[in-house]
């Protein structure tokens, strides 16, 4: 029997064009959660922590106090329902159609879809159930007495954290990882990608493309065809986008086929 086999794909930026937990911190703050000066300090750790990539204890001490100080003490049950509008008004539009369509290719040929973020993980698990995904594994929020506290369940899931997640998902699920693949747009995620048999970099920031390029994995920068579809129509752009999503064994074999 052939070992069961998955793909993990990070949200930000490689499922969603920019940050869920900014969406979710936009809602609330638009339903008076929380001041101005609250959500500009949480914007700046935001965009700090994305922009840096750093593994910097300091910087990343920061972003979780910011992503947890905003949530801490709101019930579970009211989060959860302007979670489902954030889907629908943020998430929904931003969603990135062409990895999109390489995770529904997963999933038609058998493999289990996860997500795998920094995001909150009740978040993350909203969006792969919209998306008919199998699951998703994100940042814990310590819960208690149907509230959010503030603090975390553990470590925020960055870097090497997402690797010992997968790992741990892996061995329960009885994946081989060795079979597995991995999708990301952020060098951050350099530990998750090494951590499977295939990576992939989407919508690669610098030091992944230069990575990806290096070691012949794949990549594909969806950016690029949003601009074709500007140009061209979104009939033709799709064409081109879908020709990208062909692995090289894929593209060889078209060659072939169409040489005969």
């Amino acid at each position: 029997m052939a070992a069961r086999s998955a793909a993990f794909f990070d949200l930000d930026n490689t499922m969603v064009r920019g940050s869920t937990l900014y969406f979710l911190g936009r809602a609330m703050y638009q339903r008076g959660f929380f001041t101005k000066s609250d959500i500009s300090k949480f914007v700046v750790a935001n965009v700090r922590f994305r922009l840096t990539g750093t593994e910097k204890p300091e910087v990343i001490s920061r972003f979780q106090k910011a992503a947890t100080d905003f949530i801490g003490g709101h019930d579970v049950n009211e989060i959860y329902t302007i979670a489902q509008s954030v889907y629908d008004e943020y998430v929904s539009p931003a969603l990135i159609q062409g990895t999109i369509e390489i995770a529904k290719k997963h999933l038609s040929e058998g493999n289990e879809v996860w997500l795998v973020t920094a995001a909150p993980e009740d978040m993350a698990k909203l969006i792969a159930d919209r998306l008919g995904f199998t699951g998703a594994i994100g940042t814990k929020v310590a819960i208690q007495d149907g509230k959010y506290l503030g603090s975390l369940n553990g470590k925020i899931l960055h870097g090497v954290e997402k690797a010992r997640a997968v790992r741990e998902l892996a061995a329960a699920r009885g994946f081989s990882l060795t079979n597995c693949h991995a999708y990301s747009d952020s060098a951050s995620d350099f530990p998750l990608l090494q951590s499977v048999g295939t990576p992939h970099a989407i919508n690669p920031d610098a030091r992944l493309r230069i990575k990806a390029l290096a070691e012949n994995w794949d990549l594909v920068d969806f950016r690029k065809f949003r601009k074709l579809n500007r140009w061209l129509g979104p009939t033709v752009s799709r064409f081109v986008a879908l020709g990208a999503l062909l692995t090289p064994r894929d593209r060889k074999s078209t060659r072939l086929n169409s040489s005969h």
